[in-house]
Order: structure tokens, then C-alpha cells, then sequence
């Protein structure tokens, strides 16, 4: 991703496959700084409004690098953000400057101080897996892409609280603020009902007995037609691990037959997006007494392809299905 300070000056690049971010002079269009990230994966950038300091996210350590925007481009700043940091942006309102971070693995919006020791102001929960995040023109209002979560939440930037749910479609990732987009009129021409795009089932996942409500793992099984897509944001396990996403005939011991579904590796955060197509929804969110009813499950281990089915035996699972 590419942003630019807001007098033009530099352009800043961050990596999501080397740990480099690269500053260009946008005038010469010649690299005139590397700034070494944290890790490989940044998938995201942003500039402070007064032109001193830049932002960026590494999504695969659970941390956010802040630079200064002006030679010698010296690191400021590492900040423990927590698992699936996603987004950085920033917004400026009558109570100053703030880099607000949306963090999936925690389902919240971190707000933080854009001071030479930035510091955490406020944690705001947002419902499942926060991505996409854009202040509006006169920063009162941030507004928050879900991916896991069927649309965009509304955030009171002065109050640090959400104030309101936009309905949305699948797996939103970005979104942008365009201020005056609509000079007339209640900006719902063309809009058309989201209809079985709107079908999902919402799941959470955790060790056995623990809450719903503190669940570190939630799902998403998005209708797409003849398929679902189940996408899972995955937190709460150890760091750079094989697992399995599974399904079990049963919530609770016995669990019966186990049916692995995709095998995935936690990053250094030990967390993971997994992804996964079929007919799903019916089968993990349909009523208990459904005959094809199944629980998804984490349990240790690749993904052999010798051994479509197996039972729980040596792999008892470390995180099931709460609801």
C-alpha cells in the first residue's frame, strides 16, 4: 500500500512480503529511505494530517510501527496492538489527533495518541473481525468495515463509542469516507436490497465452557449461492503451529468422528484467517436434532491426506463451537 505525506512530498510504501517500507521522493521518483519493518506483513499505511509522523501495521505479529515523516525518517515507535491488526487511519477532531487500529483478533478499535510516546487512550468493541476503518470529513465519525460481521459499524469519535450498525454485504475489508458525495438528496438512489447476500451464520469459538462472549475465535458462513464461504478469525493459539478446522458430530465428549475441513498455520501472533467452501451453513448452524448436523472444532495437527476421517483419539480439540 502506497500513502503520501499530505503536502506530497513522500510517498510511503509498506511490504506485505519483505520487512522494508520504502520512502520516494515524489518528485525524483527515487527511493530516498528504507525504514526495516517488525515483520514481512504490512497491509496497511497512514500519514498524520500535519505531516510528522506515519503509521503502519504488521497484520502477522499483532503490531503497529510508527516514523517520523521527515529525514531522517527515525522509528518513533513499536506498539503491541494485538492479533489481526488490520487497519491504521487517522483523524483529527476539536480533541486533537488520534491513529485509531482496528484489531480482529480482539474485535475492537484502539484508539492511540499521535505523540512522540503514543500512547493507548481508548479500546472500543466493535462486533467480529473490525478491517477496513475511515474517519469522516470533520473526524466526529469513524466508520468501521466487519469482515466477520455483515457490515459497517458507525463509531462517535468524540464519545470513543459505536453509535449505530449500517447493514452491508460479505466480508467488507476497506472501505472510504468521500465527504459531500451527496449534495442532495437522502443518498439512497440506485441501492437495492442485499437479499441472500445477507444470509450468514455468526459463530464463536473457544475452549470447551468458555463464554460466547469471550470467545478469542469468531466465524462467518457467508451464502454464496449453491456454497457457503466460512471464514474464520482464528486467535488464542501458539505461535507459528499446524491446526486443523474441523467438524465433529457432537459439541461435547464424545466428539465422534472428526471430518477435516482445512489445514492452517498460526502466525507469530498465534492467530490465522481460515477459509473454507461447501455446503456449510445448513450443516454447523442448523438445529441440534438436524440429522446432518456437525460442530466445528480445532484440533493439533496437519491436514494428512491419507486420513479424510479420523476420530478425536491424540486430537483432542483445543477450541470448539459455543454457539
Amino acid at each position: 500500500m502506497t500513502i503520501f505525506r499530505p503536502d506530497g512530498k513522500y510517498g510511503f510504501v509498506c511490504s506485505s512480503f519483505i520487512p522494508e517500507t520504502k520512502v520516494i521522493d515524489a518528485k525524483s521518483h527515487e527511493v530516498v529511505a528504507t525504514i526495516e519493518q517488525a515483520s514481512p506483513f504490512s497491509s496497511n499505511i497512514a500519514a498524520t494530517p500535519d505531516g510528522k509522523q506515519v503509521w503502519f501495521t504488521l497484520k502477522d505479529i499483532g503490531k503497529t510501527q510508527v516514523f517520523r515523516a521527515e529525514s531522517p525518517f527515525d522509528m518513533v515507535a513499536t506498539l503491541d496492538t494485538g492479533p489481526i491488526t488490520n487497519h491504521v487511519n487517522i483523524v483529527r477532531n476539536r480533541n486533537g489527533q488520534f491513529a485509531y487500529i482496528t484489531v480482529g483478533g480482539e474485535n475492537v478499535v484502539k484508539v492511540y495518541s499521535t505523540a512522540d510516546k503514543p500512547e493507548l487512550l481508548a479500546t472500543i468493541p466493535t462486533g467480529e473481525l473490525p478491517h477496513g476503518i475511515w474517519p469522516s470529513g470533520d473526524g466526529t465519525r469513524v466508520y468501521v468495515a466487519l469482515e466477520n460481521g455483515t457490515g459497517v459499524n458507525a463509531i462517535d469519535a468524540l464519545a470513543e463509542k459505536v453509535i449505530a450498525r449500517i447493514a452491508g454485504g460479505q466480508s467488507s475489508q476497506a472501505l472510504a469516507y468521500v465527504p459531500e458525495a451527496v449534495p442532495e438528496g437522502d443518498g439512497m438512489t440506485n441501492l437495492v436490497p442485499i437479499g441472500d447476500a445477507g444470509l450468514a451464520a455468526h459463530i464463536r469459538m473457544g475452549p470447551s465452557g468458555a463464554k460466547p462472549a469471550t470467545a478469542p475465535t469468531t466465524v462467518t458462513v457467508n451464502n454464496q449461492g449453491l456454497l457457503d464461504l466460512l471464514q474464520a478469525a482464528v486467535t488464542g493459539l501458539k505461535p507459528k503451529t499446524n491446526y486443523r478446522l474441523a467438524l465433529a458430530e457432537h459439541r461435547s465428549k464424545p466428539y465422534g468422528k472428526i471430518e477435516p475441513l482445512i489445514a492452517f498455520t498460526t502466525n507469530p501472533a498465534g492467530a490465522a484467517i481460515v477459509a473454507a467452501l461447501g455446503p456449510l451453513r445448513r450443516v454447523v448452524a442448523g438445529p441440534p436434532n438436524q440429522a446432518d448436523r456437525r460442530y466445528l472444532i480445532i484440533v493439533p495437527g496437519d491436514l494428512s491426506p491419507n486420513k479424510s476421517k479420523t476420530t478425536t483419539s491424540g486430537s483432542e480439540p483445543l477450541q470448539v463451537q459455543l454457539e
